[in-house]
């Protein structure tokens, strides 16, 4: 059970980290490459920013649970 607990914990903290990282890079990419893409409504820097920060989230969850689960694999042996 603590093990679910962990991998839980580890993905809020990856989620958490990840999504302001790819706010600000998917800002900066769009107001300075991407300035026609659009998203959901919006164009430019706030558009790639939104898509950044859902990209930054996942990815930031998916390392963040990966890591959880290797300490925890570590510990065990």
């Amino acid at each position: 059970m603590t093990h679910v607990v962990r991998r839980v914990l580890g993905a809020a903290v990856g989620a958490a980290a990840g999504a302001p990282l790819g706010l600000l890079l998917g800002a900066f990419f769009g107001g300075n490459l991407a300035s026609g893409f659009e998203f959901r409504g919006v164009r430019g820097y706030e558009a790639t920013g939104q898509l950044g920060l859902l990209l930054g989230a996942a990815i930031g969850a998916a390392i963040g649970a990966a890591v959880a689960r290797g300490r925890r694999a570590n510990a065990q042996s």
